[in-house]
């Protein structure tokens, strides 16, 4: 099963010229090919200064194309490139060295596109009955407890034999946590000056020959 989201802390990973990935208006991209494609090109640093970060601030969240302003000098509209201009940000005038088709740029070509970015990250404890094992876990909110078990795997490859369940329920694995009725407790923890990430809510999993998984 393909991941479909991503943490910010698994964007951030992703921070070397040779595994490059950035995050913006919720999408996910690994920009590696285009950094591959264009080796040695000075446009490629502002990229490389952010990699594994989120750049939304570049762009504008109802268009989808780079922000732009207008030039004081020239009363043109010019791309904003705070970083400087990077990989097929047009130069603000005339260039005979600069290819005017360049196709689709890359903010916008959906190859690149791995996933989406999680807006709500959050911690969860997996304990195994069996072996009394527990994994703190930090999955995104709009994943299915199916896609869950997926990151669990790599801590126990033996987790499609359990049944997940939280508070003695068994968890609808085709739903989220939060319509499983999987929350934190935040109004509590507030309350006792606690941060909720470090008391997040636990899943129970119970092997299936287990005769007191009930």
């Amino acid at each position: 099963m393909d991941q479909r989201y991503f943490t910010p802390a698994e964007v951030a990973e992703h921070n070397t010229a040779a595994d490059l990935w950035v995050s913006f208006l919720g999408k996910v991209c690994d920009l590696t090919p285009l950094v591959t494609q264009h080796e040695g090109d000075a446009l490629l640093l502002p990229i490389m200064e952010v990699a594994g970060q989120d750049i939304s601030g570049w762009f504008d969240a109802e268009t989808g194309d780079l922000l732009r302003y207008v030039d004081p000098k020239t009363n043109y509209y010019r791309y904003y490139t705070p970083r400087g201009r990077f990989v097929h940000v047009p130069p603000s005038g005339p260039r005979s060295d600069w290819a005017t088709d360049v196709g689709k740029p890359w903010w916008k070509d959906d190859r690149y596109q791995v996933g989406l970015l999680s807006a709500e990250p959050r911690w969860i404890r997996v304990i195994n009955t069996l072996t009394s094992q527990e994994q703190r876990l930090q999955v995104c909110s709009e994943e299915t407890v199916t896609e869950i078990l997926q990151r669990y795997l790599r801590y126990n490859s033996h987790a499609l034999s359990y049944t997940w369940k939280h508070e003695g329920v068994n968890l609808d694995m085709s739903k989220t946590l939060y319509e499983n009725n999987v929350f934190t407790n935040d109004t509590e923890l507030q309350q006792l000056q606690l941060h909720p990430d470090q008391f997040p809510p636990a899943i129970l999993l119970h092997f299936n020959d287990d005769l007191t998984k009930g």
